[in-house]
């Protein structure tokens, strides 16, 4: 049978008569999900496992009603596996998902050395059965960020205290002749300014490091306020006790020292309430092995290449589609290695 002839309508209002073949086939569309899917806990876990380092960052990653569980190497960086739950995750959930972890651990003769996670109540009990022994590493960086919050709404409730010791003033101009109107006016501009002050400026109290101009700042805008220099002080504090110079039994005395100081501020009780959180000590456990990173950004890169992957791709939002994706995604990161060694051997022939 001849192709068919489609009449195309040209600017003119001319039919024109074009032959255009039928439609594309679609042999190789298909990106190869279920394929990928299936070398997921065979070929890719062998390339993710070669070069185990023997430290885990694990978390879970939310979208609309879907959970996606990951473990990553935390010094390779590989994605080693991963879950999609169509609900929210609980204990079982974690315990099974770690325990195909040390399922596919113990078959190549690897030691778990460490494991990262964030402050989530999810994981302690299913790691403490599983994993018993191991080093169990709460993330500084979402410990830090919980205690730079409190800080910065204690600075917020210095303003609103500020606010309302502003005198009230009637409308208008004050009259030359009355002083004390004028002398009200002044000091409620003074106030207001040092409530503009504070909040242009409130990351000088949370900042790790200052520079000596940012010092001379801080110092002018707290003048009259030494309760808020005070704060500095204590964060200044919590952030010594994640210093590698120290051992983890020397940071727990210093931070026991450090509660026993923010007692004295009963104002502060409330607002630093994160500094009595148990996550802070187990923040603190990297401090007696050189080689156990402090952080889970090796997996929240991972949940980062999902969020950018979700914006543009907006056809995957069932269970399968998603599972399907990240395998393929995983099994893509595996081929590159062999990809670039490849480019690299052309880049040099050309080169001669």
């Amino acid at each position: 049978m001849a192709c068919p002839i489609v009449q195309q309508v040209g600017t003119c209002g001319a039919t024109t008569g074009c032959l255009f073949p039928l439609p594309r086939s679609k042999t190789g569309w298909r990106l190869g999900e279920k394929k990928a899917h299936k070398l997921i806990d065979s070929e890719f876990l062998d390339w993710a496992l070669a070069d185990f380092s023997g430290y885990v960052a694990a978390d879970e990653l939310y979208d609309g009603p879907f959970c996606i569980l990951s473990a990553v190497d935390n010094r390779r960086y590989k994605r080693i596996l991963y879950e999609v739950l169509d609900h929210d995750p609980n204990h079982d959930d974690i315990r099974a998902f770690l325990g195909r972890l040390q399922s596919a651990l113990q078959a190549r003769d690897f030691t778990l050395r460490g494991i990262t996670t964030d402050g989530s109540a999810l994981y302690p009990e299913p790691l403490a059965e599983l994993f018993d022994g191991v080093p169990h590493q709460v993330c500084q960086f979402h410990v830090i960020k919980e205690l730079t919050k409190g800080m910065l709404q204690a600075v917020a409730k210095e303003r609103e205290r500020l606010a309302r010791s502003k005198p009230r003033l009637k409308r208008g101009r004050p009259s030359s002749k009355n002083k004390a109107a004028r002398r009200a006016a002044r000091k409620s501009k003074a106030i207001q300014e040092k409530i503009r002050d504070l909040f242009q400026d409130r990351y000088l109290f949370v900042k790790r490091r200052l520079k000596p101009s940012e010092r001379k700042r801080r110092l002018f805008i707290t003048r009259g306020l030494p309760q808020l220099r005070k704060l500095r002080e204590l964060m200044e504090q919590v952030y010594a006790l994640f210093d590698r110079r120290c051992r983890t039994q020397t940071a727990l005395d210093k931070l026991t020292k450090l509660r026993q100081r923010l007692n004295r501020f009963k104002h502060l009780g409330e607002t630093l309430k994160k500094l009595y959180s148990p996550t802070l000590e187990k923040a603190l456990t990297f401090l007696d092995d050189n080689l156990l990173p402090s952080t889970s950004n090796a997996v929240e890169r991972g949940n980062r290449r999902y969020r950018k992957m979700q914006k543009r791709i907006y056809s995957v939002r069932t269970h399968e589609q998603i599972q399907a994706r990240i395998a393929l995604d995983m099994w893509r990161e595996a081929q590159g290695e062999g990809r670039e060694q490849t480019l690299q051997a052309l880049h040099e022939a050309r080169a001669g």
